[in-house]
């Protein structure tokens, strides 16, 4: 799956400490735009029928031993058919120096020429992770996100309801704020969702009547994280007298993501309710029916045994 971002070499070269071996070509504007990488292996043998052009090209051990078995015009000539493909790039493991005529290649065909220290292993799962997350579809959506127990509570509702106010005070009570405001939201995989905080808000939290405050500077670095897959939904609300709120928690009810169901809650907001004491209490019960525990269950199996005479 493809995503809808891209990501320069550059960027990459940057991320992952490579040595670049082709400084005359320009890496800013080439970009990466699928997460996967490809092991040439079969077209240095000539087959080149389905070949992944569009991805990061790596030469790792095996590859480099095959080279050196073969005549060096043949792997010129193969080298050079693999380079009139657009690829994005080239990159050698294990510190592997690519020969001469392979530098003369890339710069005739404009392909970077990478180098990495890492083991060919080690490098490819590094890349595809990374460009997995940098290249996944992605959203902006108004809320706060902050990690509640490990557990990803992305707070939602109308501008005013509260939703920062409910933050400071989980960021207090020793949870982590990841972001206020504005998140960015990833789908990384079937089934997570990660949101961080653009790089111009990071870290900071508007309150009404006061301002913009720093959380890092004010309570530490022990008070923020980067990054956090999304759990939980809260959505906050104004009480609605002749609305129905869920009062037991038998059925679960869920919102939609980029394609994912996440687990959401809608929290009627009134004078004198404890926001951070629920959503601590949400994250914590969250966890608990992960870990195979209901309370709502268990209780409707005792009254239900009590109406039955069992109890």
């Amino acid at each position: 799956m493809g995503g809808t971002n891209s990501v320069t070499i550059q960027t990459l070269i940057e991320k992952m400490n490579l040595i670049n071996l082709t400084p005359d070509i320009d890496v800013k504007d080439r970009v990466i735009e699928f997460y996967d990488v490809n092991r040439p292996a079969l077209q240095l043998t000539g087959f080149f029928d389905h070949f992944d052009a569009t991805r990061v090209q790596i030469i790792g051990h095996v590859e480099q031993e095959y080279i050196e078995t073969l005549p060096a015009e043949l792997v010129e000539e193969r080298l050079d058919k693999i380079l009139s493909y657009d690829i994005p790039c080239i990159i050698f493991a294990r510190n592997y120096e690519p020969a001469e005529y392979m530098l003369e290649l890339c710069l005739k065909r404009k392909v970077p020429c990478l180098v990495s220290k890492k083991t060919t292993s080690d490098l490819s799962s590094e890349i595809v992770r990374w460009l997995k997350a940098k290249l996944a579809p992605c959203i902006t959506i108004h809320g706060v996100l902050v990690d509640v127990y490990g557990e990803g509570v992305l707070i939602m509702g109308d501008s005013g309801v509260g939703k920062s106010e409910a933050a400071l005070e989980l960021v207090k009570r020793g949870h982590r704020l990841v972001t206020d405001d504005v998140v960015e939201i990833r789908k990384v995989s079937d089934d997570t969702l990660v949101g961080t905080a653009p790089a111009v808000t990071k870290n900071f939290i508007e309150l009404r009547g006061i301002g913009i405050i720093n959380i890092r500077t004010l309570f530490g670095y022990e008070s923020i994280k980067d990054t956090q897959a999304i759990d939980m939904v809260i959505r906050l609300e104004e009480w609605k007298k002749d609305k129905e709120y869920d009062r037991i928690g038998l059925k679960d009810n869920y919102t939609e993501i980029l394609g994912n169901k996440v687990i959401c809650h809608d929290i009627p907001i009134r004078p004198g309710r404890n926001l951070a004491i629920i959503v601590e209490c949400a994250a914590v019960n969250n966890r608990a029916k992960k870990m195979g525990y209901n309370a709502a269950s268990e209780l409707y199996d005792r009254v239900s045994k009590n109406i039955k005479g069992d109890i």
